[in-house]
C-alpha cells in the first residue's frame, strides 16, 4: 500500500498490480473500520464492499453507493483527497442518504500505515 502511496504522491501511476493490493487491503480496513451492510463501496475492477451500519440491503442495487476509481479511492483512503471534495469534483459516484464516508476515512496515515498502528520514531 505504501508503494501506492508514494506513486500517487508522486504524481505517477501506481503499477497494476500494486493499485490492485493496495485497493483490496484498503477496502478490508474500510470494512474493519465501519462495519455493517447498509453502503456498498466498489472500487471497479479490483473489488467491493458493504458496510456502514444501519438497514441491510438484500436484493439488487443497494441504496447507498459508493463508486470510484482505484487511485481516487487510494487518495481518499491516505487522507489526500476529502471526501466532500471529491464528490464536488465528479470524481466519486455516491448516491443514496448514506452514501458519505467523511466520517470513516482517512484509513491511513501520511505513509500508508494502518491509523491504529504506532507511529515510528524518526530518529
Amino acid at each position: 500500500m505504501a508503494d501506492a502511496i508514494a506513486a500517487i504522491d508522486n504524481d505517477e501511476a501506481p503499477d497494476k498490480e500494486t493499485l490492485k493490493a493496495a485497493v483490496r487491503e484498503l477496502l478490508r480496513a474500510l470494512a474493519a473500520k465501519a462495519p455493517g451492510h447498509s453502503v456498498e463501496v466498489r472500487v471497479p475492477p479490483y473489488g467491493a464492499v458493504q458496510c456502514v451500519e444501519g438497514p441491510r440491503h438484500r436484493r439488487g442495487t443497494p441504496p447507498n453507493v459508493v463508486e470510484c476509481h482505484p487511485v481516487v479511492f487510494v487518495e481518499l483512503a491516505a487522507g489526500r483527497l476529502a471526501f466532500a471534495d471529491a464528490v464536488a469534483a465528479g470524481r466519486v459516484s455516491a448516491s443514496g442518504q448514506r452514501a458519505d464516508l467523511t466520517e470513516v476515512l482517512p484509513l491511513t496515515g501520511p505513509h500508508g500505515e494502518p491509523l491504529d498502528a504506532p507511529e515510528e520514531d524518526d530518529a
